[in-house]
C-alpha cells in the first residue's frame, strides 16, 4: 500500500528547482515517485512508507529550497 504526502516546498522559480528538488527527494528511502507544481510550490510523494518530514526537509534543504 502506497503512502501519499503532499509537503510545500519555498523558493522554486523554474524547472531546474523543480528538478533539483525532485531528484532530492527521491532518493530517500521508499520513495516511489515525486511530482512537483512549480507555480504552488505543492510537492507530492508517494512512498511505500510514511516519510518522516525531518528526512523531506534535507532533502529540500540539500537541494537549496525551504519546506514550509
Amino acid at each position: 500500500m502506497s503512502n501519499v504526502s503532499t509537503w510545500t516546498v519555498a523558493g522554486m522559480t523554474c524547472g531546474h528547482c523543480v528538478a533539483s528538488v525532485s531528484e532530492e527527494i527521491a532518493e530517500i528511502d521508499g520513495v516511489e515517485a515525486v511530482d512537483v507544481v512549480l507555480e504552488t510550490g505543492a510537492v507530492t510523494v508517494t512512498s511505500t512508507t510514511p516519510l518522516d518530514r525531518a528526512a523531506v526537509e534535507a532533502a529540500v534543504d540539500e537541494a537549496g529550497y525551504a519546506l514550509t
